[in-house]
């Protein structure tokens, strides 16, 4: 698992467009689920962001991370008809418990159990599609524009993970080659040998926080104003993703305010307003799927790509 946390550059489209637009898209991507309710329009969000997540060709990074989304839904569908006691459609009634009672088991709370649950899954896939496809030194450069004592923290914070899984898979590795059994011996032997572990993790950590302040120093770290080693060139694709992105925020907001993606799910399910519901949801994954058919003719289209 600790590998899907790392950043792979596959040279991909999604992962070649600006930093703002491409954080704009997956702003549109994790923030829809939170606006939406109705259980259409999450599924199409979902599928959407389940399309993205193949077309930037991170499916190893992202679907395990939609395996446990997975699971965490159908916990909360297990979980809801048992806890929330509303809705007039009773499936079954549950054997007498002591102390609880005649539990009832009702399709109103098994539908919003469904329907949380893909709004979960979709959010973990936003969070896994974003650590697949947004470089982490982009967004703290953006950031160290306005705010640089917080992207330093930020960029030392996320650099420590990963460092510190490798330098303790190193570690072990010396000390299985100069002869550490770490799975033979007693629960008290086996804690003692990774204990040693640790100890060298933490010589590490010091050694590696005193080799980054020197070379802080080094480089006059907060002496002056700052230079910028790297620009960002601004794209007709990066005006596109962006346009697409904020489209669909805007879209998603208006159909919310009047109505068009409400949905009761107590005390009965409502009905399906296909003709209005269904124009509003159109609309918006037309947005959302913009930045994935240029992805689609980026790849097998040399004149788009040229061109954008």
């Amino acid at each position: 698992m600790l590998e899907q946390l790392s950043y792979k550059s596959k040279g991909t489209f999604l992962q070649s467009v600006h930093t703002v637009a491409i954080l704009t898209y997956i702003a549109a991507l994790l923030l829809l689920p939170l606006i939406f309710i109705h259980p259409l329009y999450l599924l199409g969000v979902f599928l959407v962001s389940l399309l993205a997540v193949f077309a930037s060709d991170s499916a190893d990074e992202c679907i395990p991370f939609l395996v446990i989304g997975l699971w965490l839904t159908v916990f909360v569908m297990l979980c809801n008809p048992l806890i929330a006691q509303h809705g007039n459609t009773v499936l079954f009634y549950l054997p007498n418990l002591p102390l609880i009672g005649r539990l009832r088991i009702s399709l109103e709370a098994i539908c919003y159990g469904a329907a949380m649950g893909v709004r979960l899954m979709t959010i973990i896939l936003a969070f896994a599609f974003y650590n697949a496809v947004v470089h982490p030194d982009k967004v703290t450069g953006l950031v160290s524009r306005f705010a640089w004592k917080s992207s330093l923290v930020v960029s030392l914070a996320t650099r420590m993970i990963p460092s510190a899984a490798r330098d303790l898979s190193s570690a072990k590795d010396v000390m299985q080659l100069r002869g550490v059994d770490f799975s033979a011996g007693t629960f008290r032997e086996r804690l003692k040998k990774y204990t040693w572990l640790l100890e060298v993790l933490l010589l590490s950590s010091l050694e590696g926080s005193l080799a980054t302040a020197e070379a802080m120093q080094a480089r006059g770290f907060g002496a002056g104003r700052r230079s910028c080693y790297r620009r960002e060139l601004v794209r007709p694709r990066d005006y596109l993703c962006f346009f697409s992105g904020l489209s669909a925020l805007l879209l998603a907001v208006y159909a919310r305010v009047q109505g068009y993606t409400d949905f009761l799910f107590y005390p009965e399910l409502s009905s399906f307003a296909w003709g209005r519901d269904l124009i509003w949801l159109v609309l918006i994954v037309l947005c959302l799927s913009m930045p994935l058919i240029l992805s689609w003719g980026w790849k097998h289209w040399p004149y788009l790509r040229s061109k954008i």
